[in-house]
C-alpha cells in the first residue's frame, strides 16, 4: 500500500481536477507506515464496552469517518496525514466489527493430526513420557504428560516451549530449507524451495489448528520467502513484522486480545529491534567459534525477556529467575529432540535413533526439573 510521504511540483496540463500549478503527491511504498495507526485503531476497539450498541457505534463512525477522509484525499492539503488517519478508522472498524460475528462452533477432528498422534503412539519410544514430550511439541495435546512435568515447564520459565509457537514452526522451517538444499541456488530452484517450504508450513499450520503464535510464525516465513524471490528488494525485518501484524489483525482482528498473540509479537519485536545490537556485540570471527553460538543465544533471550517480561508480570505476578539458564539448556534439546522424534517417525527406522531420541527427551525433562528445583 501506498502511503504518502512528500510533494513536489509538477505540470499537469492534463489533469483538469488538480489544475495547472498544483502539487504532485510523492509517493512511496512503506508497511510500516500503515501499520501503526491500523494496529492501534485495532487495539482501542479492543477496549471499547463489549456491549452492542457501542460496538454498533464505533462500527459505523470509523467507517463513515474513513469514508469522507478517502473522498476528501483529493483537496487535502496535508495528504499523509489523511491516509494515516484513515487507516487508524480502518483498524477501528475492523476491530469493532471483529467483536460483533458471533463465535462459531470448534473445528472438527483433523485426520492428518489424529494420524500424527497415532504415529507418535506406536513408534516405540522405551518411555513413554517421551512420546508424550514428543505429541505436546509437535501437536500442542498436552493430556500425556504429567503433572509434574508440566510444573517443571512452568516453574523453569520454559512454558512456551510447550505451546505451540514460532519456536516449533521454525524448527521445522529449517528443517525444510535443509532438506531442499540439493535443489541448488538458481532461480528456479529458489522459487521451488521458497514454494515447498510455504507450502509445508502452511500445511502445518491448517493440521495444528493455527493458533496465533503459529499464525504470526507462518506470515512471517510467506513475506520471507516473497521478499527472497522479489529481485533488487531489500529485506527489512522491520517491515516484514509489521506486514505480518497488519495482515492478521485484518483477517482475525479478535486476535489482538490473546496473551500468545501479544507475547509472540513482543518477543518478535525484541528480536527485531534489540537482538542485531546485543549480537554486534561480540566481535564475528571466520572460523566456527563456540563462544560466539552461546553469545547469540543469550542475546536472543535477553532480546525476547527484555519486550515479554513486562507483560508476563502484569498478568501472572511472577518472573523466571533462570530464564537465561533454562533457555540456553531447554532449546537446543528441544530442537534435537523434534528432529530426533521426526526422524524417529520414518518407516524401518532404527531403533538406535528411536533411543536418541528417547534419551534426549527425557534429558531435557531432568534439566527442566531440576532448574525448577533451584
Amino acid at each position: 500500500m501506498d502511503v504518502l510521504i512528500g510533494y513536489r511540483n509538477a505540470n499537469l496540463r492534463n489533469n483538469a481536477y488538480f489544475g495547472k500549478n498544483s502539487i504532485e503527491m510523492v509517493v512511496e511504498k512503506d508497511i510500516v507506515a500503515i501499520s501503526i495507526p491500523f494496529s492501534a485503531g485495532v487495539m482501542l476497539a479492543a477496549l471499547v464496552s463489549p456491549g452492542s450498541d457501542a460496538l454498533w457505534a464505533v462500527a459505523g463512525g470509523s467507517c463513515l469517518s474513513a469514508a469522507g477522509l478517502l473522498m476528501s484525499l483529493g483537496r487535502s492539503g496535508n495528504r499523509t496525514g489523511a491516509v494515516l488517519a484513515m487507516f487508524f478508522l480502518l483498524g477501528l472498524f475492523c476491530g469493532a466489527t471483529a467483536a460483533l460475528i458471533p463465535v462459531g462452533p470448534p473445528p472438527a477432528a483433523n485426520p492428518a493430526l489424529e494420524g500424527l498422534l497415532q504415529a507418535i503412539n506406536a513408534a516405540g519410544f522405551p518411555h513413554p513420557d517421551s512420546a508424550a514430550l514428543l505429541k505436546a511439541l509437535l501437536t500442542g495435546r498436552r493430556e500425556g504428560l504429567d503433572a509434574s512435568t508440566v510444573a517443571a515447564f512452568r516453574t523453569a520459565g520454559a512454558s512456551h516451549i510447550l505451546a505451540l509457537s514460532g519456536l516449533h514452526l521454525g524448527i521445522l522451517y529449517g528443517l525444510f530449507q535443509r532438506g531442499l538444499a540439493w535443489l541448488g541456488r538458481s532461480r528456479w530452484a529458489t522459487c521451488l524451495r521458497s514454494g515447498l517450504c510455504v507450502g509445508g508450513a502452511a500445511l502445518y499450520l491448517a493440521m495444528t489448528g493455527a493458533s496465533p503464535s503459529l499464525v504470526r510464525a507462518f506470515l512471517f516465513i510467506l513475506f520471507n520467502e516473497l521478499s527472497r524471490l522479489l529481485p533488487g528488494r531489500r529485506r527489512r525485518p522491520i517491515a516484514i513484522f509489521c506486514a505480518a501484524l497488519t495482515v492478521q489483525l485484518a483477517l482475525s482482528p479478535g486476535v489482538i486480545r490473546s496473551l500468545g498473540f501479544q507475547l509472540s509479537y513482543l518477543a518478535m519485536l525484541g528480536i527485531v529491534l534489540v537482538f542485531p545490537r546485543l549480537e554486534a556485540w561480540y566481535p564475528p570471527s571466520v572460523r566456527w567459534d563456540p563462544m560466539r553460538r552461546i553469545w547469540t543465544a543469550t542475546a536472543l533471550t535477553l532480546s525476547c525477556q527484555a519486550f515479554t517480561a513486562p507483560l508476563v508480570w502484569l498478568r501472572f505476578r511472577q518472573f523466571p529467575k533462570y530464564f537465561l539458564l533454562t533457555n540456553l539448556g531447554a532449546l537446543p534439546l528441544t530442537e534435537a529432540f523434534i528432529l530426533g522424534g521426526l526422524a524417529a517417525l520414518l518407516p524401518r527406522c532404527p531403533q538406535g535413533i528411536k533411543n536418541l531420541a528417547d534419551g534426549i527427551g527425557q534429558v531435557l525433562i531432568s534439566f527442566l526439573k531440576t532448574v525448577a528445583s533451584l
